[in-house]
């Protein structure tokens, strides 16, 4: 590769790795205040409140189901560039319409918004997968992966100390740095699929999440990690789904303790995307990397689940942030089996998934946590959804030992 095309690819990666943290810092910068706003809406009414604020979550997660596979397909036909200016446009836009909102039903359609314009992770990893060679990918989804870390830690406090300034105020921040994001790619964004490389035509058939996972069943393999992507996220879930409730059950833990956890979990899991990924996959390979983090993540969250003392369930937090190694290798070896002409669909397909898990999680991991602390339970556990995870993870581990092989084995 010459100079300059080092340089261009340098500079998009940079400007991916950019919107990934912009596009996350946004979301997390609203998460303390967006339950507020909802509450305002409903006059005050805390139980109303937390009403909506699950169907925000649930109608967000069922749109990006539902967007994702159609960013995908639009990347592969006319291009990544267009697709992700485009969403970054409307996700500073939508911050603008989620800060000037007047009623619930507005707020609402802003999320729903927000739903669609945020699919560009999609197109991020079939761009990453354009420009970067196969044995660099783990890498190079290792940075995104620490641009999720970093932006979930510094989010909520930015968004935190500006929401006790004003509530709308963290809205408009969102909304500055998403525009100011979408003016860095018009001039710096390169166009990374040639025309010679883009399907003949937006395919239909494949840009809605059913169609998206016929694709994947023409790719064997990538169907079997397509298994470990839904299971992996659908663990994940347990944190956001649980771990408040958990925490202040078990440990008597107050929101000062909870956000301290939190924040730690955000930076292990930065300094093993951003530090370890890449050194593991060399040492490894891409198949071990992932059958490691998958090991951790069964091993961490099954000590959660147990743990009857604060310290214990702290002991496991570096054993499980070792489950960040599994995410970018399976993310490098899908890419490994699928042409650029069909990387937007795939990604597309599997941020389905992604969603999926968000619709079904959130309610899955906190029945289980009412069933084995409530009056009627089978088994007193406050730890039993910690155990699902594992057993979800276990299942993951299981599919990746079967699918998880580069195109040479």
């Amino acid at each position: 590769m010459s100079p300059i095309a080092s340089h261009r690819r340098t500079a998009a990666l940079v400007f991916i790795f950019v919107t990934v943290l912009i596009d996350v810092l946004s979301f997390g910068v609203i998460i303390p205040v967006l339950p507020h706003l909802v509450q305002e809406f409903t006059g005050g009414d805390l139980a109303a409140a937390a009403h909506w604020v699950g169907i925000f979550g649930m109608v967000f997660a069922a749109v990006q189901f539902l967007s994702t596979p159609v960013q995908g397909a639009l990347s592969d036909r006319y291009g990544r560039r267009p697709v992700i200016l485009v969403s970054c446009l409307g996700l500073g836009l939508d911050f603008v319409v989620m800060a000037l909102s007047t009623s619930l039903a507005m707020l609402l359609v802003a999320r729903i918004i927000s739903g669609v314009a945020s699919a560009s992770f999609t197109t991020a990893n079939a761009y990453i997968a354009d420009v970067t060679p196969p044995e660099r990918r783990a890498r190079s989804y290792g940075m995104i992966g620490a641009a999720f870390g970093l932006g979930f830690v510094v989010g909520p406090m930015i968004g935190g100390w500006l929401g006790g300034i004003d509530l709308r105020l963290p809205f408009w921040f969102a909304a500055g740095l998403a525009l100011l994001n979408f003016l860095y790619g018009v001039f710096v964004l390169p166009e990374s699929l040639p025309p010679e490389r883009r399907t003949a035509r937006f395919d239909l058939a494949h840009a809605n999440p059913f169609g998206a996972m016929v694709l994947l069943r023409s790719y064997p393999q990538v169907f079997g990690l397509a298994a470990v992507v839904l299971l992996a996220n659908l663990a994940h879930y347990v944190y956001p789904s649980v771990f408040v409730l958990f925490a202040e059950y078990r440990f008597a833990w107050g929101p000062r303790e909870v956000g301290w956890v939190l924040a730690g979990v955000g930076v292990m899991s930065i300094i093993v995307n951003a530090l370890l990924v890449g050194r593991v996959v060399r040492g490894l390979g891409e198949r071990r990397t992932l059958l490691l983090g998958l090991g951790c993540g069964v091993t961490g969250f099954a000590i959660y689940g147990f743990a009857g003392t604060p310290w214990l369930f702290l002991l496991a937090l570096p054993v499980s942030a070792l489950w960040a190694l599994a995410s970018p290798a399976t993310q490098a070896l899908i890419t490994r089996q699928v042409g650029p002409e069909a990387q937007g669909r795939i990604q597309g397909a599997l941020m389905s998934l992604v969603s999926l898990a968000g619709i079904v999680g959130p309610v899955l991991f906190t029945s289980v946590f009412a069933l084995f602390i409530g009056e009627r339970t089978p088994a007193h556990l406050p730890g039993a959804p910690w155990l699902l995870a594992a057993l979800l993870l276990g299942a993951a581990f299981a599919v990746g030992w079967r699918y998880a092989h580069p195109p040479a084995e």
